[in-house]
């Protein structure tokens, strides 16, 4: 497979997340401080691919988790309380 089909294969399985996304730019850490966000950047070299991936591991490893779990458990919007902006440092 291509890059371009292996990203294309990505973004319709994650099409439907709201908080995972997939990037073709380099990935930095800064992208994601103090967000519920998931980024993830695949690279392919030769016949291998490399997937990386980026969370805060506060808000998305633990806090943002138990609130994303408390909306869904509630009945309302998961993104409810989760759309926070990026703080560039």
């Amino acid at each position: 497979m291509t890059k371009e089909e292996v990203d294309s294969l990505y973004q319709d399985f994650y099409q439907q997340h709201p908080f995972t996304h997939i990037i073709t730019e380099p990935l930095y850490l800064k992208q994601v401080v103090n967000t519920n966000k998931c980024l993830i950047q695949i690279e392919k070299t030769g016949d291998q691919l490399v997937v990386h991936s980026a969370i805060d591991n506060l808000l998305k490893g633990a806090v943002g988790q138990a609130v994303q779990n408390m909306n869904l458990m509630m009945g309302i919007d998961e993104t409810a309380g989760l759309q926070l902006k990026s703080s560039y440092f």
